[in-house]
């Protein structure tokens, strides 16, 4: 028996790997054929072929973002979180090893907690997080860039003709103007396909030109894909003039109803919304300011990854676009303390791991130091109710010493390589304390909770 998957994760950096190890691991423990398509930030990997397809007897699919049925029809299919790839791959494989050949090809099997509504095989979580998948390699490389003309100087980019100002035009003129259009366009892609493409474009692109940003985006790239989707579904034509429908109907009528939606109803109310938002962070005290951090790092240990850490994760990339950098700051230590204070508890408490956990500690400070918060999963999935409420303590207290400490960050990604670079983070001593005593603090409450292995 042969089966097949495809992982797939919003960013595409560590779930997708790791969802697509742990199913390999657990099908070769089985003694089962497997393959495993991976659709990372890289694109796709190991990539599934027609002969594949004939061979298989099932397909899982693990993925929080939106992947392509059609070619698949006949195979039963297996949906699921990647999440419960990661911790469940035993239970996902005997799921897809029992299932029985489909007589109806656009059936198929689920096993998600919620099972999936028809006709929607994906909800709007599953739309925004394709969106953000897309997007975080535009805003990583985008706020990368923009670090690197800091070390000038922070108003050296100001000069024209510099080397300066062309890194920051590169990074913010270029990448950055296209981060709010590329977002609103792959989350229309996500829900009405190809044709969801264009008017997604453009109405985030209106959205970055308004005024209204991120939010913008988002609103405008559901608008986008579901007008799309309700015209292709709904509007009938002669069927010689089918032909047209894609290539000239759907982008006209799509792109004209969204780009007036968003001039004269959408665009200024959320562009009110987004300016009181940045005024009211401006104005923050330090005590509420230690506050947001507080929630900001609780949010980001959360679930390592998932949705609450994501949707922190996005709060920072859009408040950076309005010269807001303290958010993003926190939002970043935070995520780089769970996997750092996991690796320094393995090394302060041997007794309190067993070997194969001190191992994946040493992967685990790689991915602290790499901000890739997912370093901490292994040990969140085998332990969760001693281990996340250690790491979300040490996050929240990281987020707020950093906010209280006033450090500013300037760009989106990049771990302790972005602290390198001069001037990309202001207070930088402070924030590496930060970022160091919500490690010691993550370290002694998980040593403190956590009971020994047994023998």
């Amino acid at each position: 028996m042969k089966l097949l998957a495809i992982t797939s994760c919003p960013t595409g950096i560590a779930h997708t790997y790791m969802a697509a190890e742990s199913l390999q691991m657990a099908a070769k423990a089985m003694g089962i054929e497997i393959k495993v398509e991976t659709r990372g930030s890289v694109g796709v990997e190991n990539e599934i072929t027609p002969q594949d397809i004939k061979e298989a007897h099932a397909l899982i699919i693990a993925a929080d973002t939106q992947v392509d049925r059609e070619p698949f029809a006949g195979l039963p299919i297996i949906n699921a979180p990647v999440q419960e790839a990661i911790k469940n791959p035993k239970g996902l494989i005997e799921n897809a090893m029992n299932a029985k050949k489909l007589s109806n090809p656009d059936e198929n099997i689920t096993t998600s907690k919620e099972p999936e509504k028809k006709n929607k095989p994906s909800g709007p979580y599953k739309h925004l997080m394709t969106g953000v998948s897309y997007m975080i390699p535009l805003v990583s490389a985008g706020g990368l860039i923009i670090a690197l003309s800091f070390i000038f100087g922070i108003d050296a980019a100001k000069e024209k003709g510099t080397l300066a100002a062309a890194l920051m035009d590169i990074g913010g003129g270029a990448a950055f103007a296209l981060m709010v259009p590329l977002l609103a366009g792959f989350i229309a892609h996500s829900i009405a396909d190809r044709p969801g493409l264009v008017p997604g474009l453009v109405g985030g692109m209106l959205a970055a030109q308004i005024g209204s940003g991120f939010l913008g985006g988002i609103i405008a790239g559901f608008c986008a894909g579901y007008i799309a989707l309700w015209i292709r579904n709904y509007v009938k034509l002669p069927k010689s003039l089918e032909g047209l429908k894609p290539v000239l109907i759907i982008p006209f009528f799509s792109t004209l109803l969204v780009g007036l939606l968003m001039v004269y109803v959408i665009g200024t109310p959320v562009k009110a919304i987004m300016d009181l938002m940045t005024q009211t962070l401006k104005g923050m005290t330090s005590a509420n300011a230690g506050f947001l951090g507080l929630i900001l790092g609780g949010m980001m240990a959360f679930d390592m990854g998932g949705p609450i850490n994501k949707a922190a994760y996005a709060f920072g990339v859009a408040l950076l676009s309005s010269s807001v950098f303290e958010p993003m700051a926190a939002i970043m230590a935070a995520g780089m303390t769970p996997p750092l204070g996991l690796a320094l508890a393995t090394v302060l408490a041997k007794n309190k791991f067993t070997p194969e956990e001190q191992e994946a500690g040493k992967a685990a400070s790689v991915m602290g130091i790499s901000f890739i918060t997912e370093g901490a999963i292994p040990f969140a999935a085998a332990d969760p109710f001693r281990v996340i409420p250690a790491l979300v303590a040490g996050s929240a207290i990281t987020g707020a010493l950093s906010m209280l400490f006033n450090c500013a960050l300037r760009a989106p990604h990049g771990g302790i390589f972005v602290l390198l670079i001069p001037n990309a983070v202001s207070n930088l001593g402070m924030y590496v304390a930060a970022i160091a005593i919500g490690t010691i603090i993550t370290a002694l409450l998980i040593i403190l909770l956590k009971k020994s292995p047994a023998k």
